[in-house]
């Protein structure tokens, strides 16, 4: 393994951490993780990182140090505090959190990091499971343009587009207005969907052509499967897409900008997850639609 490298530890192996974490190990990189879960930890372990049994233990000695929790309240948790990443991680270190949380929170962790001789990059990410686990995500990256020089290297091996977009917080603004386009696109594909089925039309066939042309997407690519199979199994679940429509729509109020579109989305993420639907992935978006539409709901 080579010395060279940044030692890396990476704090939350969910989803999406899981994957990215082992792309770095598969890269050549020392990590070493926390997460709550006993068996996240173990599978870290046998994919051939370090376990830690304490976020003290996982960043004591690390270079560079990677979160991906849910949302701000969890990277409040695991940053401040006496258990916390700022209070055992060495002046120098670099933290990266990956995190889609509001631009506030990365701005005022930036902050309080400073204070500790810690620097911040805002990294959230785009592209959900199936763009962790083939290392082809759209990053966007918020901080300062030494560290995020730092951390290219780094982040290159996680993702296929890496970007600098500014400031700290820039990166979740940038990742709010994403998660407005992706949650708006997965919408009108699940309403073309029980339009076309409706009709009578072989949706197999239709999704295809439709790729192809004007239509096409990535949301629709990776989520034409979904909707012909009705597997919504979480790549990206509806709760944490519910999270960020509030983001996008809080600071899109702070800043004066319209969403008209944007608002009735977040409304039906809203009702889907008030039906239950909160653990499914976001494509269950469609059974919204169906359910509109007085069909009965499928998967």
């Amino acid at each position: 393994m080579s010395t060279t490298l940044p030692k890396v530890a990476w704090i939350g192996l969910g989803i999406m951490g899981s994957p990215m974490s082992e792309n770095l190990i598969k890269a050549g990189y020392d990590v070493t993780g926390y997460t709550l879960e006993a068996e996240k930890l173990a599978r870290l372990a046998a994919n051939g990182g370090t376990a830690a049994d304490s976020i003290a233990a996982a960043v004591r000695d690390a270079d560079v140090i990677v979160t991906m929790v849910p949302a701000s309240p969890q990277v409040e948790a695991i940053a401040y505090g006496e258990d916390g990443i700022l209070a055992h991680a060495r002046r120098g270190a670099l933290l990266i959190d990956t995190s889609s949380i509001t631009p506030q929170t990365s701005i005022d962790l930036a902050k309080a990091a400073a204070d500790k001789g810690i620097r911040v990059l805002d990294a959230p990410v785009s592209g959900g499971e199936a763009g962790a686990v083939e290392a082809v995500l759209s990053i966007m990256v918020g901080g300062e343009a030494a560290d995020f020089d730092r951390a290219r290297p780094l982040l290159e091996v996680l993702g296929r587009t890496v970007v600098h977009c500014g400031p700290h917080g820039a990166g979740q603004t940038v990742k709010a207005a994403n998660q407005l386009i992706v949650a708006v696109n997965i919408q009108a594909c699940a309403e073309a969907v029980v339009f076309l089925e409706k009709s009578g039309v072989d949706l197999s066939a239709a999704l295809e052509v439709l790729g192809g042309g004007l239509a096409g997407s990535t949301v629709l690519a990776r989520k034409k499967d979904n909707f012909l199979d009705r597997d919504f199994a979480p790549g990206f679940r509806i709760d944490l897409h519910h999270k960020d429509m509030g983001i996008v729509t809080d600071a899109a109020r702070t800043v004066g900008a319209a969403l008209p579109v944007g608002a009735v989305v977040a409304n039906l993420v809203a009702s889907l997850r008030a039906q239950g639907d909160g653990g499914l992935d976001h494509s269950a978006l469609l059974r919204g639609v169906e359910r509109l539409s007085g069909l009965p709901v499928k998967g």
